[in-house]
């Protein structure tokens, strides 16, 4: 079992270090908070040379790095809910935060937020000025926070959301590595093949005479244009990209996009999946800290990602708007919500449960959503290994097609 190191504040306010032992980083804040402490800081414990080497690392940025990672963020959410709930103001809290920062680009972006917030602006609008640090979704939760009087609920409950994705993104990230290697060897592959050893074989063909089979002369062009050509095929693949992308980043080739996306055979389910678990873990957060069904909508609905299920759960907040119930509400949002799940979302809104059933959804979903991302990637592995084959066949059955056909003719 992994061992984590920690600093926390005690209940007496003072910072206290040590070690856990736990499964992973939210068990191992689940503990802590058992023994009443305030989690400032955790990291995975390494030993001998790899502690050593890990210290360096964090006292100096890798290749002078200036992003604020994901980590960093995390931290810095869980200490500053941890600093409000001691009692400490949020003035002192960032001067705290952006003091006890190593990394001096975080430092200086937590001053940035320190020296607004002393400005006179919430802490909701310092953080919405920079949002490729502070994501809209994490803004408006913090805006609800500050509203109903429970920011550091409402941070804490930020900072475990955010380990729960970070590890969900590790899981898809994970089961799409060996599929992505694959590609890539496919196409050097068939680079190679095309570029360096279809041309061995042009003297013997020419010494041949005759017409090429059809399936030869297609290789040979092929090989043809990427020898002569291949800068500009490379360029026009480099361009095609680039207007894809700006196609793809605008309102109307987004939604076109996203909706090619969830009709797609396997990728569709997985990605409404991973968008209920989502959009059912980020309202059940919100309502156990306390925030309004409607605030909490309207916050968890941006966590969806895609365009085409926003408008959808943008209807079913309007129904609930009007006096109806959630469960009814979300019926039109079949590729989101399967009927099971429905029902309990009515169920537990009826036994006043509502944040903790959708948790529970949110849980029940990842796990599905894990092993239906295995079946997918062993399904997918031997289908690139076949096309890989195919393709190395089709190439060889080409090149050796005429030779077979001369050595008839001689016989």
């Amino acid at each position: 079992m992994p061992l984590f190191q920690y600093k926390a504040l005690g209940a007496n306010g003072a910072v206290a270090t040590g070690e856990i032992e736990a499964a992973g980083r939210v068990e191992a804040f689940r503990q802590m908070e058992a023994q009443g402490l305030r989690p400032i800081n955790l990291a995975e414990a390494k030993s001998g040379a790899s502690k050593a080497a890990a210290a360096a690392v964090a006292a100096k940025p890798l290749f002078g790095a200036k992003k604020i990672t994901a980590r960093m963020l995390e931290n810095f959410t869980r200490l500053l809910s941890s600093l409000l709930a001691a009692g400490v103001p949020l003035s002192r809290a960032l001067v705290i935060l952006h003091k006890e920062t190593t990394n001096p680009t975080a430092a200086a972006k937590w001053k940035e937020v320190h020296d607004s917030v002393v400005d006179g602006a919430t802490l909701a609008d310092s953080m919405a000025k920079s949002p490729d640090v502070f994501p809209r979704v994490y803004v408006a939760m913090v805006e609800a926070g500050e509203t109903g009087g429970f920011l550091d609920v409402v941070l804490s409950q930020i900072a475990d959301f955010q380990s729960r994705e970070k590890e969900l993104r590790g899981k898809v990230f994970a089961a799409m590595f060996y599929p992505a290697i694959l590609a890539v060897l496919a196409i050097s592959v068939l680079v190679f093949l095309l570029c360096f050893f279809i041309p061995k074989f042009m003297p013997v063909f020419k010494g041949l005479g005759g017409n090429l089979p059809l399936i030869t002369q297609i290789i040979i062009g092929v090989s043809d244009v990427i020898r002569n050509y291949g800068l500009f095929v490379l360029v026009a693949v480099v361009v095609g990209i680039l207007m894809f992308r700006t196609w793809a980043a605008s309102p109307a080739g987004r939604r076109q996009w996203e909706a090619a996306i969830l009709k797609m055979p396997v990728v569709g389910p997985l990605v409404s999946q991973y968008a209920m678990a989502r959009f059912c873990r980020m309202l059940g957060t919100l309502l156990g800290a306390g925030v309004p069904l409607i605030n909490g909508l309207n916050v968890a609905r941006r966590s969806l990602g895609n365009q085409i299920l926003v408008d959808a759960v943008s209807n079913s907040i309007d129904r609930v708007k009007e006096g109806k119930s959630l469960g009814p509400s979300l019926s039109d949002c079949r590729s989101l919500f399967s009927g099971p799940a429905l029902e309990m979302i009515s169920v537990a809104e009826e036994s006043g449960r509502l944040d903790q059933e959708l948790v529970r959804i949110a849980a029940d979903t990842e796990m599905d959503l894990d092993r239906n991302l295995k079946t997918a990637v062993a399904l997918l592995e031997p289908l690139m290994l076949f096309l890989i084959a195919g393709f190395v066949g089709t190439i060889f059955i080409g090149m050796l097609l005429p030779v077979f056909e001369l050595s008839q003719q001689i016989k």
